[in-house]
């Protein structure tokens, strides 16, 4: 891959020096910027950071990196915790900000004699953001109450400190390892010295309600400078390494494992042997860069190109790796904790990592696409730490948590997940094997049959009413299991996930099995009421939940209502035209919505956490959680892909643009999620069915730059570059009226995966006229 890294490189470094706002001849005599000065100027950390939870902030890490090092300012729940902007006082650094799990928080120090019992409760220090600086890979802040600068950086699986103390100090680094860290309490935190600069430790991330199950974590610690002593703290049983006065500044590494000590000491040996923590900061920022510099975008404002990029950032982070650098990973499927071995190469290392990673509820949309084009060995990688799940546990997961299924959200979506994958040919083999695992989660006994977070039963997500009858009833009969038992949102989405599979048998000669599951997508068509227009739920008597309000929240929705949820049949748009009455009453209709959806700014106020607020849970298009993104591009499923171009293009600028802690996502990013959504809107590319038909074919938007060029993995893709060029484009130039590729019209407004990865030009004449 060393020939893509060098063409990476030479785009960034053009799209930098077109960006710069010097002359010609001050441009001719500067010296080349480095892609890590690119980097650290096109990425805007702090977005959304009010509003933040656990995992969505992370500053010194790697792409998926297992160490996701940085300061926290707030610990106590999975939601509004970690590093959150407005709060102004840092209670450690904690090196695992991961979904439902938590662990190895410390925290340099001085302490004076006066105060040297009590410094284990009393430790936390106000910040300045003026003393801070942070770009993805590296974070640095003055802690105010010690006068110590901290400096952060990480490889994939090591955290790496540097911290400067003030001279004559009593130089302290507590180990908080028994506390509340974000989704879960800390405990059990043991902390050994194994000779003057090294020391080996563990503590237990107990369960959650959504992560049933412990989790150990491993950490070794290794340091520049000999320590004094180690202390516990007999109360909190928590630790710290005293110091004697030194010059210069400390560095301290923290390798961690979930498998064992061995593994946590041979991942620093094997990513971080030397000292270097200025050349382990250019390394990570040439890794972020490696993966950012994919797309370079030209035109646009230097907010909208800095608000590219950072949410390309965030969909390349969230979601995190559990393997070793030998391929050890915590396999917690069973009823016995067990320590699992990933297949390796020739040369004993890894065939792909495995991964700990919230819900892929709403990926068909986001990532299937994004990953897809873009980023196919991520996409490979993830299709296969779903399915090694599978092999442990047998069951494909939606979203698992420290080799534990936690059964968060509904359905499977999974099956869209891996069917694009295999559509756009990055699954080239075991593919019978993969439709058996993905079928067994459509059957009784599946992953189907479960709610969110029903960890222990079958019956919460009301497949065999579903099997018998052809819908999942509102409230479901057998009583309460998990959460989102929600009738009609669960129709919806089975019926959808039915078809994505009935695409894989279709393709792997399954004709009965095809048939089959295409009868249930039709299932649709059960939660429909043609009398007020909208999917509505049923009770078990087939009777219509009433009084009825389609903008009523989670009345038989998932996390929405029935107006969003309505246009949840992205495999049969015009079977749900026929249903409203035509197409023409179905755009008016879906028209009618985002004119009322863009006076509230297109999203239930400013984060997940005011969703249901009555304020905002009325809208009727919402852009801040998953259940209704794809509505822009429904248009186009319409033969309207006007409507389709102009309110992507409102929604990317108005919901996806500009910068600020104070808002950036305007709900839950979730992983990547919203940040690829953001992405594709603005390059003007989607998939409404989430590009698993044959030959996926992908709807054309409205990009929001006049050139995207896409570097296309030639490990993958026959192509090297995909070239979006959009001519006169302009805030008001936002509809497409011709397009070209490789100079060939197309007048439909879409195109096939294979001809966009076999590379070229996409040329769209852009103008304000329909």
């Amino acid at each position: 891959m060393k020939r893509t890294r060098l063409y990476i490189k030479s785009l960034l470094l053009i799209l930098f020096v077109v960006s710069c706002n010097s002359n010609k001849e001050e441009r001719a005599n500067q010296d080349l910027v480095s892609q890590e000065a690119y980097l650290s100027e096109m990425v805007y950390p702090t977005l959304d950071t009010e509003n933040s939870r656990w995992f969505f902030f992370s500053s010194a890490c790697r792409p998926f990196g297992m160490v996701n090092l940085n300061p926290d300012t707030e610990i106590d729940g999975a939601w509004g915790s970690g590093y959150r902007y407005k709060t102004d006082t840092i209670k450690g650094f904690s090196h695992i900000h991961a979904w439902q799990i938590s662990g190895v928080s410390v925290m340099p120090v001085t302490i004076p004699e006066s105060h040297s019992s009590g410094i284990f409760s009393d430790f936390y220090s106000k910040f300045k953001h003026e003393n801070e600086e942070i770009t993805p890979g590296y974070h640095k802040v003055e802690l105010d109450r010690y006068k110590i600068k901290a400096e952060l950086t990480s490889t994939k699986r090591v955290g790496f400190h540097k911290y400067t103390y003030p001279e004559n100090t009593n130089k302290h680094i507590l180990f908080n390892l028994n506390t509340i860290l974000g989704p879960c309490e800390n405990g059990d935190g043991e902390l050994v010295q194994l000779n003057e600069t090294e020391f080996a430790g563990s503590v237990i991330a107990y369960p959650t309600k959504r992560r049933p199950k412990p989790l150990k974590i491993y950490f070794k610690v290794v340091l520049n400078k000999p320590v004094d002593a180690l202390i516990r703290d007999e109360k909190t049983k928590n630790y710290a390494l005293s110091f004697k006065d030194f010059d210069g500044a400390l560095l301290m590494k923290i390798g961690i494992s979930y498998t064992s000590l061995e593994n946590a000491a041979l991942n620093i040996q094997k990513e971080l042997p030397h000292w270097d923590f200025e050349g382990t900061i250019k390394d990570s920022r040439e890794a972020w860069s490696d993966l950012l510099g994919r797309i370079v975008v030209e035109g646009g404002t230097d907010t909208s190109k800095q608000r590219f990029y950072t949410d390309l950032w965030h969909a390349l982070q969230g979601r995190r790796i559990i393997s070793d650098v030998n391929g050890a990973y915590p396999d917690n499927t069973r009823d016995t904790f067990k320590i699992g071995q990933l297949p390796l190469d020739e040369k004993g290392i890894p065939l792909f990592n495995h991964y700990n990673s919230d819900a892929l509820w709403g990926a068909q949309w986001t990532l299937n696409t994004l990953w897809g084009l873009v980023y196919p060995e991520i996409y490979e990688e993830f299709v296969l730490s779903f399915l090694q799940y599978y092999k442990d546990g047998g069951l494909v997961p939606r979203g698992p948590s420290g080799g534990n299924y936690t059964y968060v959200m509904t359905g499977n979506p999974a099956t869209p997940f891996f069917v694009s994958a295999i559509q756009k040919g990055i699954i080239k083999s075991n593919h019978e094997y993969i439709y058996q695992a993905l079928k067994k989660n459509h059957l009784s006994g599946g992953i189907m049959e479960k709610a969110g977070y029903e960890h222990n039963t079958f019956k919460g997500g009301g497949l065999q009413h579903y099997l018998k009858e052809g819908f999942v009833p509102h409230p479901n009969p057998q009583g309460k299991f998990g959460i989102h038992q929600d009738g009609a949102g669960l129709t919806l989405e089975y019926a959808y996930q039915d078809w994505t599979l009935a695409q894989l048998a279709k393709k792997l000669g399954h004709q009965e099995d095809h048939a089959y599951f295409v009868k249930r997508s039709k299932n649709y068509h059960n939660v429909f009421n043609k009398e007020s227009g909208w999917m509505r739920a049923k009770d078990s008597n087939e009777q219509w939940i009433s009084p009825f309000d389609p903008y009523q929240y989670e009345n038989g929705f998932i996390e929405s209502n029935a107006a969003q949820s309505t246009w949840f049949v992205p495999h049969d748009l015009q079977g749900l035209a026929l249903l409203m009455g035509g197409m023409d009453k179905a755009i008016e209709k879906l028209n009618e919505q985002f004119k009322q959806a863009d006076l509230l700014g297109f999203t239930s106020g400013s984060s997940h956490a005011v969703e249901g607020h009555p304020e905002y849970r009325r809208i009727p298009i919402n852009y801040g959680n998953q259940p209704s993104i794809q509505t822009a591009f429904v248009f186009s499923g319409l033969s309207r892909p006007d409507l389709t171009q102009y309110w992507s293009r409102k929604v990317a600028t108005t919901v996806f643009g500009g910068l600020s802690p104070a808002t950036g996502y305007n709900g839950d990013e979730d992983q990547g999620l919203m940040g690829s959504l953001a992405v594709l809107m603005k390059i003007g590319l989607f998939q409404v069915n989430g590009g698993t038909d044959d030959n996926p074919e992908y709807q054309i938007g409205s990009p929001g730059f006049d050139k995207v060029t896409i570097q296309l993995n030639p490990d993958y893709y026959s192509g090297k570059t995909l070239v979006i060029k959009a001519e006169n484009n302009s805030e008001d130039n936002v509809y497409v009226n011709h397009i070209h590729f490789n100079d060939k019209a197309i007048n439909d407004y879409k195109i096939d995966h294979k001809q966009l990865t076999n590379g070229g030009l996409l040329n769209l004449k852009m103008s304000n006229n329909k």
